[in-house]
């Protein structure tokens, strides 16, 4: 077992690695794992542990553990208590690649882990065993690691995103001019939309949510280009577009519904010259023609409903 002073870069670690971190983890830091998936990879694992202990086995405050079967991709997580494993939270998207590169940021919140892959927001996993009883990382399987760190706490709330780099172009945060994210939220697109342009929404749907609202509306007039409306409740994602004082016909089509009431969520809406192209989570959800052709017009976004905000960007 490695003991390392915090905030230390440990670079090609022999794996199976584990690192007790000095003060244990404090809300805010964020850890980096840069490395690469062997081509015949089967399975590894990421763990925050209680401890470092074998017998007993220390408890798993977090366990991410992306898993490569031939007939499916999933990441399992979960939590060891008592040498009991609980629940396991299994998402069914694979951003790790066997023969490919990674970083792999988790963000240690108070309450919760926030998990991005590649720049790319990936899941939350929310507390089961208190925070402060957590003081190792582990990590194990089939696994190339070149570097790890633990980064102090940063600015903001979220693993990084893409672009954020060195070199890369800040992007532009539309903070209401009283500086803070209350909703409803209602913030001036510069220049407009054009081709290549996208807004990224942060926030986190409220406890017993039943719908959030993200409109697109065109200067000078009561038109809406753009009307996204997850309805949870009916677990619908309906699409429409309001033009000369009425509504469109409403897209609603979708392969999985990807909100949940009081759950931290990432939506991506990137302009095209034909469309707008909608993610969430780091999973492409849908496309939606335009029906406002002049996309210099659409200069107002406009935010309501079930959330609570904490960040938009416009790149």
């Amino acid at each position: 077992m490695s003991m390392v002073n915090p905030k230390q870069t440990i670079s090609n670690p022999v794996i199976p690695f584990s690192w007790t971190v000095l003060g244990g983890f404090q809300p805010g830091e964020m850890v980096l794992v840069q490395g690469s998936v062997p081509p015949s990879a089967d399975r590894f694992q990421v763990d925050f542990l209680c401890g470092s202990s074998v017998k007993p086995r220390a408890d798993v405050a977090f366990h991410f553990n992306p898993r490569f079967g031939w007939l499916s991709q999933c990441i399992v997580c979960n939590s060891l208590q008592g040498e009991r494993w609980g629940h396991e939270e299994i998402l069914h998207h694979m951003p790790f690649k066997p023969g490919g590169a990674f970083e792999l940021a988790i963000l240690v919140q108070k309450d919760t882990y926030k998990v991005a892959v590649n720049g790319t927001h990936l899941l939350e996993y929310r507390h089961r065993l208190g925070l402060e009883r957590v003081d190792t990382l582990a990590i194990s399987g089939k696994v190339n690691v070149d570097a790890i760190a633990v980064l102090p706490s940063l600015t903001g709330s979220e693993p990084p995103g893409p672009g954020s780099g060195p070199g890369s172009q800040p992007s532009n945060t539309l903070a209401p001019p009283c500086g803070d994210w209350k909703v409803p939220f209602r913030a001036e697109l510069p220049d407009g939309l054009s081709a290549g342009r996208s807004i990224t929404i942060r926030g986190r749907t409220t406890d017993g949510a039943q719908s959030v609202c993200v409109n697109l509306r065109v200067s000078g007039s009561s038109d809406i280009a753009l009307h996204l409306n997850p309805r949870l409740d009916r677990r619908l994602f309906v699409r429409n577009s309001f033009l000369s004082e009425c509504w469109g016909s409403e897209e609603t089509q979708l392969d999985a519904f990807p909100f949940r009431a009081g759950h931290y969520f990432e939506m991506i809406v990137l302009c095209e010259q034909q469309r707008f192209r909608v993610a969430v989570n780091g999973s492409h959800q849908f496309c939606y023609k335009h029906r406002v052709q002049d996309l210099s017009r659409v200069t107002l976004l406009e935010i309501t409903q079930d959330l609570t905000l904490e960040e938009v960007r416009l790149q």
